[in-house]
């Protein structure tokens, strides 16, 4: 067996945002945001469900889910693969705004539902905390008092996730496991509960066709090119002194995509120069 890598913008979706996702949703969000809550998710409602042709088109390093719960909070679910400057502050404003636009112009304050941002990262954010999942919401800073649960930010940070099958004793730990791990397996780990058997079965590539396992190269193309810029823009920070050898990286980086024909709008994902300067590069201006 060969499963896609979950971490990818079509695969995370396809599992966690088809329409016929809903159980492995409500599992997954059980496992993650309510384990240690009395209140479980019996139903959901996924917004905007995953399609290939909306895919091919995505020019990001994320893709995000949107659903309603039975409660009638919404929830984003967001799978991040690199890091990147205003990372943080999207996630709050996504949030902040996902919370003002339930109300049309008129109606009460009372109708506002709370808002969940749920961000599954693969890259460590929070340097000073061991711990893997952080929550955060309003709170008075002295005395901690609290203010409101209506905006709450979750993120799971996956390089902190360091169990083995062995290991593997919560849904929880099944779970991070499945997304950490997948593409790495040629095998279904054992005592799984339904909902993870259907999302392996989901990802097994045998059960793909030609468009989707085209959409899920393409993007891991994408990711590779850009951690390859990054990594490329540090070492010649390393060689060359870090402001001077960064810029350097990611110009040699910007050429390297041009010459292969890439669209301006993904150079910019992977390099961080405006469309302007890269139709410079592209003019041997630069």
């Amino acid at each position: 067996m060969k499963f896609l890598d979950v971490k990818t913008d079509f695969a995370f979706k396809k599992v966690f945002g088809s329409e016929q996702s809903q159980d492995i949703l409500i599992s997954f969000l059980n496992a993650i945001i309510y384990i240690d809550s009395p209140y479980k998710i019996q139903q959901v409602q996924i917004v905007d469900p995953y399609s290939i042709p909306l895919l091919k088109g995505m020019k990001d390093t994320y893709v995000d889910i949107k659903a309603v719960l039975d409660n009638g909070s919404a929830v984003i679910i967001e799978m991040q693969v690199l890091n990147h400057a205003g990372f943080e502050k999207r996630i709050l404003y996504n949030a902040a705004k996902n919370y003002s636009i339930q109300l049309k112009k008129g109606e009460d304050y009372t109708l506002l539902n709370p808002v969940i941002a749920l961000t599954i990262a693969d890259f460590t954010l929070f340097q000073n905390s061991t711990k893997l999942i952080n929550r955060f919401k309003l709170i008075e800073k002295e005395n901690l008092i609290e203010y409101s649960d209506d905006i709450e930010l979750i993120f799971v940070e996956l390089p902190k996730f360091n169990k083995v099958e062995a290991d593997l004793k919560t849904i929880q730990d099944k779970w991070l496991y499945f997304i950490q791990q997948a593409e790495t397996l040629n095998f279904i780990p054992q005592n799984l509960n339904q909902e993870l058997e259907k999302a392996f079965a989901i990802i097994n590539e045998a059960n793909l066709t030609e468009a989707e396992l085209e959409a899920q190269h393409k993007r891991k193309d994408f990711i590779y090119m850009q951690k390859s810029a990054i990594k490329l823009a540090t070492q010649k920070g390393h060689d060359t002194g870090l402001e001077q050898g960064i810029n350097l990286g990611i110009i040699k980086v910007a050429k390297t995509m041009l010459d292969a024909n890439m669209e301006i709008s993904l150079i910019e994902q992977a390099t961080g120069l405006s469309a302007t300067e890269i139709q410079k590069l592209k003019n041997n201006k630069i």
